[in-house]
């Protein structure tokens, strides 16, 4: 006798897959510029290259965990949402009070103003859709 398997519950239907789409250009973006710089340059600015690799693995598992959908994933989103959120606030407001520390902009730097403010309206957005899919799933 098998045990029939549910399929996950879908994450990136409607405005999720716009949610996947951003993340996924965030994760090309953040690793990219992070792996250039810390090959290159990583003695000019160690914690802002640093913090940008961080912000780019954040990104990637946020991505790989909204396509996997399912309750579980919705969770474990919703704490790196929420771990995003809280890093782009701090490394925002860090950056604005003690320019010295950081010679060279990360991801995350003035709350994302490097990118059009995307880090920091992007967890925002997700943390409400994905508190919205646990409502859809409860009714």
């Amino acid at each position: 006798m098998t045990a029939v398997q549910e399929k996950p519950a879908r994450l990136i239907s409607g405005p999720g897959m716009l949610l996947v789409w951003f993340y996924g250009v965030m994760v090309v973006g953040a690793v990219s510029r992070s792996a250039y710089q810390i090959s290159t340059e990583f003695d000019r600015a160690p914690l802002a290259y640093s913090l940008s690799a961080v912000a780019g693995v954040v990104y990637g598992f946020i991505t790989y965990t909204l396509v996997r959908g399912g309750e579980t994933a919705r969770r474990a989103a919703l704490v790196c949402c929420a771990a995003e959120l809280a890093g782009v606030l701090i490394v925002g407001t860090w950056t604005l009070v003690e320019p010295s520390a950081f010679p060279d902009a990360t991801v995350w730097s003035k709350y994302g103003m490097g990118y059009v403010f995307i880090p920091v309206l992007l967890p925002l957005s997700a943390l409400y859709w994905l508190r919205k899919a646990s409502a859809r799933e409860g009714a």
